[in-house]
């Protein structure tokens, strides 16, 4: 039996070759196949290729002609998915197992009556079978009737019913696109755009159509125009003109959205136009748009354009037909290359202008790079050609399928109806070629990545479409991002989701933790992006500005997100409240051990000495002050805030005007051995007393006062420490509490006034000398703690004012006491009165050097503060 050869016509892209390549006008070769005895030859016609021939005009020269021939690279993605699919069909025995598929290839030159030739000289090709004629738009009407015509772009003639009969589209139905632009525009509310629509009647329709529905959902248009209409015509300069005119509409518009309802060799026209200023020679500045663009728009881009900018396509949305990912495909590609495809001419000259080379025998140029044929298409950048299968190419890979499935199930009935005929060896059916548009009307099957694939009653493909949004890096690279869809079989709410923002067309959004700030000179959509002030967050994309956390909560380090605050306060589970309170204790131990050993030695000279009382009042009360600073220690309550304060000023009221005391009865005993002294009836301890009840009695009504109109609380404080709630006990009059320092440095001031006059008084009842000492570490502690105390925050305050409590204690201890305790303790055979008057504190300096002691504790105390407020 000899073979039989059948052949399938489709045409997705109007087409036809001019000079590289023909059309023959002699029969296909066969394609040999010994185990089948049917081919189905594919004619594809689409546009990958242009030849422009134009005047180009030189500074003081005349024209010149140059004659350019490119290839759409990333149309050629076109053939790959056809000879893809074809090549999967022929392996795959499970559908058309005695049928071998073939394909041949023919070129338009975007131009319809290149269309119309081939496809005359297709219809007078010998030894059809089947003609399914597919064109993608319009341009092949004349052959509509008796012949299948299969699309995979919008078309306007879905509505006549004899047309839609024979007609059928790998396409959802145009009204449902531009129902999905109207949506996509009154979600972002932009109601004030342009248009620019494709010369055609693609574009007649839209317009017709799409500006009346727009204008009644409130959109409206400040431009309506139509591409260049002669994008590849012979005549630059008139196309330039008109670019130039397109471009200033463009430019001086206001709109900021603009849609470009064309096809995929306008895309061209957003690639040029960062350059239109150099071209058209023309002053309008560029602005950036945001560009809206339909299915039937894909990136394309010519071997010319490869070191042209792409950051026109900046924020560009776009339309794509539902796809799913094609298992199998980049390796398909991977494996493709002009060694291994020698027959397949297109491969060469796509090799060629993708990769800049030439194969060897095509050199005339010795410094031509050679092409090896071993370059990766997976190499190539994405504006030069994307290996990730296009919309376009998805609908083409489904449309070889719905004719293979449309044909096992014309050729799985033969049996029932088939009546075999010898004339022409015949073995398909008897049936007729419009008997095929029954089986592709009706035709459902999932295709190899699982995506359900059917027409309407109308023949329009029953899926939904993506919304893309393009996002161009600074490199030049560019990723399609999906941020929504249009899904037809969903409830009216739901026809239209968005599930990402797209990016912004000037700048890219300002991430969480910084800011937009403008930028000067620029429009409103242009930005740049700082980090937020300290203190603040921005938790979401593209804020506008930061702001502050709650009270209990402060930013993390990248500022995006705020973290609860843990409560603070000095406790003595910490090194620094275990070692404040350990000192305490220690002082404390110290003084109760001095005041044991003058309680013994109470009837010993030196204990005798200026009123041995004041001594006891004295010590006691440097017990407790060294006592009380344990009230600061620990979470804070009301009873400890009540008692911090005003315990350690009464307190120390009541040392200080012991010292005021012993200084003063000192004075005024020598005052009154003067003959006829006035001063002799002050002499004794009721004068002591008196200085010692009156001034407590002033520090005691002091703090009354204080707690009567504003006491202490605890208090929890927010803002003091970043990270932190600081519990603390507020002071409740700052006033009051400054007070009661300002009436110690008071008693202090002048108990030193005192004891630096009565310092060369003589020295067997003197202790001046002594308590000048003492006071003047007193004073230089206190001093030195309000700077500190100010600058100091949370549990730190507490620490410095510890700190200021146990020093001037241990000032006041070791000055006054340590010299006596020396007797005492390691010279008892001077604790005598005859030894006492030689023994006098400046004899007793020579062997101690007090002064010098005096000196040192002084500025040990100072750098012990400076330590502590560098620790802090």
């Amino acid at each position: 039996m000899s073979k039989e050869k059948r052949f399938i016509y489709i045409c997705p892209q109007a087409c036809f070759f001019e000079q590289v390549f023909h059309i023959p006008t002699t029969p296909l070769k066969e394609i040999e196949r010994d185990d089948a005895n049917i081919y189905l030859i594919f004619i594809y016609i689409f546009n990958y290729h242009n030849k422009l021939i134009y005047k180009a005009r030189k500074m003081k020269y005349a024209l010149e002609y140059i004659s350019y021939c490119r290839f759409f690279l990333q149309n050629y993605q076109h053939i790959l998915a056809l000879a893809f699919a074809v090549k999967e069909i022929n392996e795959n025995s499970h559908i058309l197992s005695n049928v071998t598929l073939g394909m041949y290839i023919a070129n338009s030159y975007f131009m319809a009556r290149w269309t119309y030739l081939a496809s005359i000289e297709l219809l007078s090709t010998q030894d059809f079978f089947k003609k399914i004629i597919n064109v993608s738009f319009w341009k092949t009407m004349f052959l509509l009737l008796y012949y299948i015509q299969l699309t995979y772009g919008s078309s306007p003639m879905t509505h006549d019913k004899i047309q839609t009969v024979f007609f059928h589209r790998f396409f959802p139905n145009g009204d449902q696109q531009i129902k999905g632009i109207l949506q996509l525009l009154l979600h972002f509310r932009w109601i004030w755009i342009g248009l620019i629509s494709q010369p055609s009647v693609i574009g007649e329709y839209f317009v017709q159509n799409a500006v009346p529905l727009f204008s009644q959902k409130g959109v409206c248009f400040d431009f309506i125009e139509e591409m260049v209409k002669e994008t590849f015509s012979n005549d630059l300069l008139s196309v330039l003109t008109a670019f130039r005119k397109t471009y200033t509409i463009i430019m001086q518009s206001t709109v900021n959205a603009i849609i470009l309802y064309c096809e995929n060799q306008n895309t061209i026209f957003l690639r040029m136009l960062p350059y239109v200023e150099i071209l058209v020679e023309t002053s309008i500045e560029g602005k950036d748009k945001v560009w809206i663009m339909p299915a039937q728009m894909e990136f394309t881009s010519v071997a010319l354009q490869r070191t042209m900018v792409m950051h026109a396509f900046h924020g560009v949305i776009s339309f794509r037909v539902s796809a799913k990912e094609i298992s199998g495909f980049n390796q398909f590609l991977e494996m493709r290359n002009p060694t291994s495809e020698e027959e397949d001419y297109l491969m060469r000259v796509f090799w060629e202008q993708a990769f800049e080379c030439s194969f060897p025998k095509d050199i005339l140029d010795e410094d031509k790079i050679v092409c090896t044929g071993e370059e990766k298409l997976e190499k190539l950048p994405k504006f030069v050609f994307d290996t990730t299968m296009s919309g376009q190419s998805y609908n083409i890979y489904n449309a070889v399928y719905g004719v293979a499935h449309a044909l096992q199930a014309m050729l799985s009935l033969r049996s029932k109806y088939k009546t075999r005929i010898e004339v022409g060896r015949e073995i398909l059916l008897a049936q007729k070629a419009w008997q095929l548009h029954h089986y592709l009307r009706t035709i459902s099957f999932n295709n190899t990545a699982g995506q359900k694939i059917s027409f309407n009653e109308n023949g329009d493909l029953e899926t939904g479409l993506d919304i893309i949004n393009w996002v161009i890096f600074p490199n030049e690279t560019f990723i399609k991002v999906k941020v929504g869809k249009i899904d037809p079989t969903a409830s009216p709410n739901k026809l239209f989701t968005i599930s990402i923002q797209p990016i912004s067309v000037c700048s890219d959004n300002c991430f969480s933790g910084t800011r937009k700030r403008k930028v000067e000179g620029k429009p409103f959509c242009c930005y740049g992006c700082i980090p937020c002030a300290k203190g603040k967050i921005s938790n979401q994309m593209g804020k506008i500005d930061c702001f502050h956390c709650s009270e209990d909560q402060y930013p993390n380090k990248a500022q995006n997100l705020c973290i609860v605050k843990t409560t603070t306060f000095l406790s003595y589970s910490e090194p620094m409240g275990i070692t404040l309170a350990t000192v305490s204790l220690f002082f404390s131990f110290i003084t109760t051990l001095v005041l044991g050993v003058f309680i013994k030695e109470q009837d010993t000279p030196i204990v005798k000495a200026n009123n041995r009382n004041l001594t006891y009042i004295l010590l006691i009360a440097l017990l407790l002050s060294f006592l009380c600073s344990l009230l600061f220690i620990g979470k804070p309550d009301q009873m400890k805030c009540l008692l911090q304060q005003t315990a350690f000023g009464i307190i120390f009221s009541i040392a200080l005007s012991c010292i005021l005391g012993k200084t003063t009865i000192v004075v005024i005993a020598f005052m009154a051995t003067k003959p006829a002294s006035k001063m002799r009836k002050w002499v004794g301890n009721r004068l002591a007393k008196s200085i010692i009840l009156s001034c407590s009695v002033a520090q005691f009504t002091i703090c009354t006062i204080w707690l009567a109109i504003s006491h202490p609380f605890p208090h929890l404080d927010m803002h003091s420490m970043a990270e932190e709630i600081v519990l603390e006990c507020n002071e409740g009059s700052a006033i009051m509490f400054y007070l009661v320092l300002a009436f110690m440095g008071f008693l202090a001031s002048i108990s030193f006034t005192m004891a630096f006059l009565a310092r060369k008084l003589p020295d067997t009842f003197n202790e001046a000398k002594f308590i000048t000492f003492s006071m003047l570490v007193f004073c230089s502690v206190w001093i030195s703690f309000v700077p500190t105390y100010l600058s100091t925050k949370g549990k730190y305050m507490v620490a410095v004012e510890i700190f200021s409590i146990l020093a001037s204690g241990s000032g006041l201890l070791g000055c006054i006491f340590f010299p006596k305790c020396y007797i005492i303790m390691f010279r008892p055979d001077l604790n005598i009165k005859g030894q006492l008057l030689y023994w006098t504190s400046s004899n007793l300096s020579k062997h101690i050097n007090m002064e010098e002691l005096h000196h040192n504790l002084y500025w040990l105390i100072h750098v012990l503060l400076s330590l502590f407020y560098l620790y802090r």
